[in-house]
């Protein structure tokens, strides 16, 4: 049998001298027994991988709202895209490769539904605010709990990138940094694809010079971008790009804000202030009824507040689920009969 010690042992003689080790974690809050086979890493990745929160994210959507056709990302597909990325850079540059599946697996925990559209109409109603990368860090820490814990425990390490994958803050591991980058080269290229199969952009629209730099085809690019990485992160105490592919992939990144996220091909207005209709009618019936809050979220009212919990139940919600019970609580029956 490998143990955790052995396991812990193989890290000191394999990773590099800038990995994080699981032996010198900066560890939990609250204290917990070692596993007799797991390192603290791997434990906290088994957690986020069996989570609930995780599950739900195969009915989120990415970018397009209700896509038809069984290709389209979702925010489950690309936690995987993010994973994979991010494990490749990390196995060649010789850093932790639990830690950093750990906090891919974790980073978009807390998206709500409808994608960053959702986000952005839960951020306008809640009081105080919303963020993604804050609210992936609460479902860890709070929210997912098993009968014996509340919320994850999880290593400060993981927490760290989780929260800092986006926004100002790097993460202060390389392993949180590489995800960081990943998740955008990922979702810049998924999305690519996608608004490609879904005719939004045809394959000629896209910046010729980036073309010319990155590649083609989405494969094309996504190695472009990955060996870039590495070579330039190659016995570094810092993750960063060459300034050619980080000047491209911001200029794709640019035009996809420009032709695809802002494009009302993609999300009309009129379907865009459906969500937002949608959002704010949830979040303003569970405020006057915190009793029709379900009881995982309504056990924590006490402690956190009820605009909090409510906030929390919505960031949770699928988009179909989010959609079902806007019909039975606002769309009387004969309608939802005549509607399908």
């Amino acid at each position: 049998m490998l143990s955790r010690e052995e396991c812990e042992e193989r890290e000191r003689e394999v990773l590099s001298e800038f990995a994080a080790k699981a032996a010198d974690s900066r560890g939990r809050a609250r204290a917990e027994e070692k596993c007799r086979v797991r390192t603290d890493f791997q434990r906290d990745r088994d957690r986020i991988v069996y989570s609930k929160a995780l599950r739900r994210l195969m009915h989120k959507t990415q970018v397009f709202l209700a896509p038809e056709g069984d290709h389209f990302r979702t925010r489950l597909t690309h936690t995987l895209e993010v994973a994979q990325i991010s494990k490749t850079i990390a196995r060649a540059l010789r850093l932790n490769e639990d830690l950093t599946e750990a906090i891919a697996m974790g980073h978009d925990l807390g998206h709500t539904p409808f994608g960053h559209n959702g986000e952005v109409f839960l951020d306008e109603k809640h009081e105080g605010g919303f963020k993604h990368n804050e609210q992936s860090l609460r479902v860890t820490d709070v929210l997912e709990s098993s009968e014996t814990r509340q919320g994850m425990n999880l290593t400060e390490e993981v927490r760290d990138g989780i929260l800092n994958h986006t926004g100002n803050k790097l993460p202060f591991t390389l392993e949180g940094q590489v995800v960081r980058i990943s998740d955008r080269v990922a979702y810049i290229n998924h999305d690519i694809d996608d608004a490609i199969r879904s005719d939004v952009i045809k394959r000629e629209d896209l910046p010729y010079d980036c073309v010319e730099a990155l590649g083609a085809t989405t494969t094309e690019r996504i190695n472009t971008l990955v060996v870039d990485l590495i070579e330039n992160s190659d016995g570094q105490d810092f993750i960063s790009q060459g300034e050619i592919c980080a000047y491209f992939m911001n200029k794709l990144r640019d035009f996809m804000f420009a032709n695809v996220y802002h494009s009302t091909n993609v999300k009309g207005a009129e379907e865009l202030d459906k969500v937002r209709r949608l959002v704010f009618s949830l979040y303003d019936y569970h405020m006057e009824n915190p009793s029709e809050l379900p009881p995982e979220f309504a056990r924590l009212v006490d402690g956190h507040g009820l605009a909090e919990m409510v906030k929390d139940h919505i960031a949770s919600m699928t988009d179909r689920y989010a959609i079902e019970l806007y019909r039975r609580l606002f769309v009387p029956r004969g309608w939802k009969l005549w509607t399908g």
